[in-house]
């Protein structure tokens, strides 16, 4: 059985349906795993909290499934430090992580909307694993970042994928990922209409006026968001079944190390339909 410790700041219904998910799967008897513990970097009952009813939410959806819930609230923690020298105040928090997360045996962390930054060595001694929405060879970034990207490329692809926690934020070897074409059917008149707009104005202008609601940067989103889900149960459950494995963060199937990341988009795929 694959122990699984899990990392969530809870702060909305993304927390929760991930949660679900994978409680869902275990629960059915498809997921061979446990939830070692779920640790939150809020307490919630700090002031100037503005997801605490959220957070309350996520919280008793954890005591519900009986899994044990460690809280370190980051606002409490050394705001002395923080003013002062944030590297060093991510360390030290790191050393609080650990002396509260340390006691529980685990195989693989998750990252499941975790909102801040993990310290160095918490990375280097624990193995985790972090949602990133773009393919491997795709842009860095936020996901609104990587959609423009995408956009002013004029790309072909996106895709999600799982990459490692690594010192160097967001630059962890991908270990899983998926993809889509967003090329053909509603893509070609949405990539007309942007290439309409842009005769007019630039893609700055574009993105400052429409934002999010720009039809196509909607559309790339709706159909990166809907594979999140799939592709973390899928990338869980390649562990799981002992098909994939880290050793000295990298990544090996059949006791040999994989080149490259794995491909789950058959997987995802197959889950949508």
């Amino acid at each position: 059985m694959l122990r699984l410790g899990w990392f969530s700041t809870g702060r909305g219904p993304g927390s929760r349906n991930l949660l679900k998910a994978v409680m869902d799967q275990k629960e059915n008897g498809s997921l061979d795993i446990e939830i070692a513990f779920v640790f939150c970097n809020w307490d919630n009952d700090e002031d100037d909290n503005p997801k605490k009813e959220q957070r309350e939410m996520f919280f008793n959806m954890v005591r519900g499934y009986g899994i044990p819930l460690v809280t370190a609230s980051w606002k409490k923690f050394r705001p002395d430090l923080w003013e002062k020298n944030q590297k060093e105040w991510r360390d030290e928090y790191g050393k609080l992580l650990r002396e509260l997360t340390g006691k529980y045996d685990f195989d693989l962390g998750i990252l499941a909307g975790y909102m801040l930054w993990m310290d160095d060595e918490t990375c280097r001694q624990y193995d985790m694993l972090n949602l990133h929405p773009a393919l491997p060879t795709g842009p860095k970034g936020t996901w609104q970042d990587v959609i423009w990207q995408l956009i002013s490329e004029k790309a072909d692809r996106q895709g999600i994928m799982m990459h490692i926690c690594t010192e160097e934020w967001d630059r962890g070897a991908a270990l899983t990922y998926c993809g889509f074409s967003i090329r053909g059917g509603d893509y070609d008149r949405l990539w007309a209409d942007m290439d309409k707009k842009l005769k007019t104005r630039t893609l700055e202008q574009i993105k400052s006026e429409e934002g999010a609601d720009e039809p196509l940067f909607k559309k790339i989103r709706e159909d990166g968001a809907k594979r999140e889900l799939p592709l973390i149960v899928a990338t869980i459950r390649e562990f799981a079944d002992g098909q994939v494995e880290i050793k000295d963060k990298r990544l090996y199937s059949d006791g040999k190390i994989l080149d490259g990341p794995y491909d789950l988009t058959r997987q995802v795929d197959a889950s949508l339909e």
